[in-house]
């Protein structure tokens, strides 16, 4: 691909990890965001809605992408090509997560390139032979790489540096794990992933733990009365939130069982109280709320890959 200025970028050697530093001479500079949340070249202003199936279209194109890029893996220039669609058509997603870690001492100019870092990885890494779309793979990457980025600055415990090294680690192969068999890993299957024990892997969740997050309830300015932060924030382009939210949720809820998924529709398609759920499904409403908790736990980790 072709930089500003007519300088060629060059292609990372696939499987490699792609960094903030080696990502200024790969990534496609011609790739730039607006401030509605989409590419420049994108044909939806802020305002607008996109067609009534904008999330097929928008899964279709990913796909036949993919596919495209499994055919040219030996042609360098196709390659790269198909490299600027991909990262052109998922720029708005990362700038939508970099907008979420804003205003923590960060730039968010910085936190867009990070996130744009972990969305190249995963275009670089991801196999549809795992059968998962690949937004799934590319949300909690993405996510992960903003996360890592604040790793050193952000912690609200004194945490040993190992385990600060180690929960990138954690976070990358939970991600993994998750796409590949469409569930979270248990302590065991992580271990064996980490090549720790048992004990070792969960203080290393504890620990994974102490990474903190600014309240948005604290007061912004001078006058503890004033606006929070949370006031601050901008608002995101509600057709690309349910774009992207529809094409993630998709092979998530294909994971649920059949009970599972009926109790879920249920509840937020047809607005039924725990009490009528379950005395639909034949079971008790203690049971029906549990569910209810363990169900939307289970959706939030696929969606954000956070454990």
């Amino acid at each position: 691909m072709t930089e500003p200025g007519g300088s060629r970028a060059t292609t990372p050697i696939r499987g490699a990890r792609t960094t903030p530093m080696t990502l200024r001479g790969t990534l496609p500079m011609s790739v730039s965001v607006s401030h509605s949340g989409h590419s420049s070249n994108g044909s939806h202003s802020r305002n607008s809605r996109p067609p009534r199936h904008a999330d097929e279209a928008y899964l279709r194109e990913t796909r036949e992408l993919l596919a495209e890029l499994d055919r040219v893996r030996d042609d360098p220039k196709a390659r790269e090509r198909i490299y600027l669609k991909l990262t052109e058509l998922h720029a708005p997603v990362a700038r939508r997560i970099a907008r979420q870690y804003r205003n923590r001492g960060e730039p968010e100019e910085d936190l867009r390139q990070v996130a744009m870092v972990g969305l190249y990885n995963a275009i670089r890494n991801f196999d549809p032979a795992y059968g998962k779309e690949f937004i799934s793979y590319a949300l909690p990457m993405m996510t992960g790489e903003v996360k890592r980025h604040f790793r050193d600055r952000t912690w609200a415990i004194r945490v040993p540096r190992k385990y600060q090294e180690k929960r990138a680690e954690l976070n990358r192969v939970t991600a993994e794990f998750t796409q590949r068999h469409g569930r979270s890993p248990t302590v065991r299957e992580l271990a064996e992933l980490l090549e720790m024990d048992e004990e070792q892997t969960l203080e290393l969740i504890d620990a994974a733990r102490a990474y903190s997050t600014l309240s948005l309830d604290v007061p912004f300015g001078p006058d503890d009365d004033g606006a929070t932060l949370g006031d601050t924030l901008g608002g995101l382009d509600d057709a690309l939130e349910r774009v992207v939210d529809h094409a993630a949720l998709r092979p998530a809820l294909a994971a649920l069982s059949p009970r599972d998924r009926r109790i879920l529709l249920l509840r937020f398609a047809g607005d039924k109280t725990q009490a009528q759920i379950a005395e639909i499904v034949g079971l008790s409403q203690m049971h029906v709320s549990r569910r209810l908790a363990a169900i939307l736990t289970t959706l939030r980790r696929q969606l954000v890959g956070d454990h």
